[in-house]
């Protein structure tokens, strides 16, 4: 009985906190933020010119149905959110090669972000992976209060190690820069 009382304050409190999570969230019309990094065993050059390759992304985020190349600096995505599909386009603000990729979308799915790489030594580099997006939906509220981009962010970085570190060797790479307008 007791366990049974303890269990509903429970869930009755992180309704609560939730709730008041939301609520912040959706008066302010704030973004909301991941940062998530991981150590990949391969030179700065390789995990660079691999990441280049955007429309490779469905290989190893779960979500993304297709990332589109449509020029040097702009980018059409499809893919799942919060288990709807959508489209949006993207447009890379910054590219220095084997040092950092910034973008943000121009229509759709409002996010933007960058990706830094970090030489460890000549074998082994950190990439850092930092987006900022705003959840448009309750159930895109309720899936970024529960951590749900943060734990695709993880998920997606660690198979693209896994990826990487099973081929040794980039499929290709664009190893043009960028500026910011």
């Amino acid at each position: 009985m007791l366990n049974r009382i303890v269990t509903v304050a429970a869930l009755a409190a992180g309704g609560i906190l939730l709730s008041n999570q939301l609520k912040k969230k959706r008066g302010s019309g704030a973004s909301s933020s991941v940062e998530e990094s991981i150590e990949v065993n391969v030179p700065i050059s390789t995990a660079y010119n691999q990441w280049t390759q955007f429309e490779d992304f469905p290989k190893f985020m779960e979500s993304v149905h297709e990332v589109r190349q449509v020029d040097d600096t702009h980018l059409h995505w499809r893919a799942d959110v919060a288990g709807k599909e959508k489209e949006w386009d993207v447009e890379i603000t910054e590219q220095i090669p084997d040092k950092r990729i910034a973008w943000h979308s121009t229509s759709g799915v409002p996010n933007g972000g960058v990706v830094t790489f970090h030489k460890i030594s000549d074998s082994a580099t950190r990439i850092m992976l930092q987006m900022d997006y705003q959840p448009e939906t309750t159930l895109e509220q309720l899936g970024d209060a529960f951590g749900a981009v943060r734990m695709e962010a993880r998920g997606n970085l660690q198979r693209f190690k896994e990826m990487l570190e099973a081929r040794g060797r980039e499929t290709g790479a664009w190893r043009g820069a960028v500026a910011q307008h």
